[in-house]
């Protein structure tokens, strides 16, 4: 029996996928919007990253205070 991570990685993408991939989201997006899409990506990254020092400092300072 394999183990779900060995079947969930058997679907990422490999070798010549990758620049099909590109290509396909390059012209259902356009060159210009690709910036903008990129740029909220990183806004989101960012807000859950801090997001979670947030409550990683919540749970340190509930810790010492104890």
């Amino acid at each position: 029996m394999q183990s779900l991570l060995t079947i969930w990685l058997g679907f990422l993408p490999t070798g010549m996928e990758w620049p099909i991939i590109l290509v396909v989201i390059l012209l259902l997006f356009g060159g210009k919007k690709i910036p903008e899409l990129m740029k909220g990506i990183g806004k989101g990254v960012r807000g859950f990253k801090d997001g979670l020092k947030e409550i990683e400092n919540d749970i340190n300072t509930d810790d010492s205070s104890k």
